[in-house]
């Protein structure tokens, strides 16, 4: 039992490390910043799916990303330009 308590300790604190490194979802092109590039994943549902694309932004060194698409029911498939 003692175990189980921090193993989940462990995964909510790396969590809350992850999600403040992680690239900012924007609604609009940022002013301050030049598009990079795109990133695409997939995921089963919209939350699942914008969380890979900010993984994947983060992953490309990006400080900020806006999904510019979206498609598909039982498995989501999306794009997101990305900005430096």
């Amino acid at each position: 039992m003692n175990s189980t308590k921090m193993i989940l300790l462990a995964m909510a604190l790396s969590t809350v490390s992850f999600s403040g490194l992680a690239a900012e979802g924007v609604d609009s092109p940022p002013t301050q910043q030049q598009e990079v590039g795109v990133v695409s994943a997939s995921g089963s549902d919209l939350s699942t799916l914008e969380s890979h694309l900010a993984a994947k932004a983060d992953a490309a060194g990006a400080k900020s990303f806006r999904i510019t698409s979206t498609s598909g029911n039982n498995c989501m498939h999306g794009t997101a330009v990305i900005y430096q």
